[in-house]
């Protein structure tokens, strides 16, 4: 729909950039013929300005040059700042009719000139943290289509909103990138201000019959508890919970136009699984008598959002898993009512590791409710004919595995129900009555699992073989099991820096004075896992060496006795302190 004649259309992004590296700063260049206006920013303290010609070159001056396809925003640090440009892309469909880019390169331009040794000490604490950020995944774009919000939340905002600068549009909670543009957005470089989206965009196309369906997943990372695996769970105290996600299925047939939001996120009170080398660290509840009130503040959050919400919980009812699932039943019991509704479904008991049919039991505790809050639909001349009014919230423990099987459920019967209800499906028809369609269909929400899984824990989701083929496998199981110990690697071992590059890309962690952010301090070289397996590693060669001279001097089995005694001590020293010997985020502080 065009904008109303009163409203001033929006400058269009910049698509291609050239990069000049000089000395002293660096240049930008439209190439796309959008501007005659070149940006600069300053090499020594992130400064910038637009100016309208290039520096002057010679043979003292020959700047390096690159072709850029968008500036993600510039990053504050105690040593200077930094540009972060995307310098590849992949076209990955269309969204309304508008293009789709995934980012399949990032690039940190450092702005920072450090003198002083301390100066130069921290640019090389910061550059691993960099290093994380420009190995950043599952971002996704779009020059022309505001991607960080929903078609039916587009739809009620109007013509007037659309005609704002596509970085008004967007929802801050889903920009990925919205703390990193606060310095062009202070410059008022509309031209430059292009919003970024963590999750993921795919689509499929289908015929069915003479009909031709196009299904489209997007997914959108919240940015207000952003993190992986381990290092964030639960909720804030204001009720933001970890790895929230909004994922968006949108069909497109007939001319019609149908979208049906659901949400996942960890259980909206205060609980916490800090790493200690253990394959499952031990879940910890934090500040139990606020439970209620920060679930209440989450749920109340959602309400204005989207509506009516059913929870779903799908965790186990016993051991560790049990005890949040008694304080998440026991907290929001005071605020149920007709809009707020909590479904407990015990996924492993039901379902085991094989029978995923019988999530058919859940289908049927949520059909009223998903047929009363409907979708949001629109007819083949863009009016509105309903709209969804109430959503799903499902949760495991990681959000990931056991959610992305019940989500693709959900998704599965409201995509069923609206091709019956257009006509393209007769009023018994399933999708597992086309194959192409449903194999199709079955692809997508497991890419969709998969890209969520991998930004959050390191590997695709478990349970992905069911998701993909509709059975379990003995090749997914085996997947399975690579991936649960790829997850303990991460957890223990690697994530503590990318949750750090995280929660600075995000500006969680910023003076609020300078707003430029310094790293503490490293911990020893004691609690370094490499140092006490290569003691123990060592202890072990003496000891086995001592061993096989003891046949000849009794001496050396004592010796050897006493490397045994080393290594038996360092383990249970390891063990012991186990969290002081995982890569820790140096940022995070426990709640405890």
């Amino acid at each position: 729909m065009d904008p109303p004649k009163d409203a001033s259309p929006s400058p269009k992004l910049h698509t291609r950039l050239r990069v000049w590296e000089f000395a002293d700063r660096y240049v930008f260049e439209p190439v796309d013929g959008l501007a005659d206006l070149f940006l600069s920013v300053s090499r020594t303290n992130g400064s910038m300005n637009l100016v309208q010609e290039l520096p002057p070159r010679g043979p003292s001056a020959n700047p390096k040059v690159r072709i850029v396809f968008g500036v993600v925003g510039v990053l504050k640090l105690a040593v200077g700042s930094c540009c972060l440009v995307i310098t590849d892309r992949d076209c990955v469909g269309s969204y309304m009719g508008h293009a789709v880019f995934k980012v399949t390169g990032l690039k940190v331009l450092p702005c920072t000139t450090a003198s002083s040794a301390e100066q130069k000490k921290m640019e090389s604490e910061f550059s691993d943290l960099l290093d994380a950020a420009e190995r950043s995944i599952g971002l996704y774009f779009s020059y022309e289509a505001n991607l960080t919000l929903t078609l039916q939340r587009v739809y009620d905002l109007g013509d007037t909103f659309k005609a704002l600068p596509l970085w008004r549009q967007a929802e801050r909670r889903f920009m990925w990138n919205g703390y990193l543009l606060e310095p062009l957005i202070e410059n008022k470089l509309d031209q430059y201000l292009l919003p970024v989206i963590q999750g993921s965009f795919q689509n499929i196309h289908a015929e069915v019959g003479s009909d031709k369906v196009v299904v489209t997943m997007i997914a959108r990372r919240c940015t207000r508890r952003i993190g992986t695996r381990c290092w964030r769970r639960g909720a804030d105290p204001e009720g933001y919970a970890a790895n929230f996600v909004e994922s968006e299925q949108i069909m497109q047939t007939k001319g019609y136009t149908a979208s049906y939001v659901q949400v996942r996120g960890s259980m909206p009170f205060l609980w916490e699984q800090i790493v200690d080398l253990t394959y499952k660290p031990s879940f910890d509840i934090v500040r139990v008598e606020e439970a209620a009130r920060v679930l209440e503040r989450h749920f109340h959050d959602l309400q204005k959002k989207y509506g009516a919400v059913v929870g779903i919980d799908l965790v186990n009812t016993t051991g560790g898993e049990g005890r949040l699932y008694e304080r998440y039943a026991k907290s929001i019991e005071p605020i149920l009512t007709e809009d707020i509704r909590f479904i407990h479904f015990d996924f492993h008991k039901i379902c085991g590791h094989i029978h995923f049919e019988r999530l058919s039991q859940l289908y049927d505790q949520i059909e009223d409710y998903l047929k009363k809050h409907k979708y949001f639909l629109l007819d083949d001349q863009g009016k509105k004919m309903v709209g969804q009014t109430g959503t799903v919230r499902t949760n495991c423990v990681d959000c990931l595995d056991r959610t992305n099987v019940t989500q693709s459920m959900v998704g599965r019967k409201t995509l069923e129900s609206q091709l019956q209800q257009l006509g393209v499906f007769g009023g018994n028809d399933t999708i597992s009555n086309y194959p192409a369609f449903d194999a199709d269909y079955k692809v997508l929400w497991a890419n969709h699992g998969d890209a969520i899984s991998t930004q959050y824990s390191g590997t695709p989701a478990l349970k992905g073989d069911f998701v993909r083929y509709g059975k379990r496998t003995t090749q997914g199981i085996f997947n399975d099991l690579w991936n649960a110990l790829a997850r303990y690697y991460f957890n223990n071992f690697a994530d503590g820096t990318k949750q750090d590059a995280m929660d600075l890309l995000q500006g969680h962690y910023v003076s609020s004075v300078s707003r430029d952010a310094a790293l503490p301090s490293k911990p020893g070289v004691m609690q370094s896992f490499r140092v006490a397996f290569a003691l123990i590693f060592c202890a072990a060669m003496f000891m086995l060496m001592s061993l096989r001279q003891a046949r000849n001097d009794l001496r050396h089995l004592v010796v050897a006795l006493v490397w045994a005694g080393l290594c038996v001590g360092i383990a249970l020293y390891v063990k012991k302190n186990g969290r002081k010997f995982c890569n820790r985020p140096r940022f995070y502080l426990s709640r405890n």
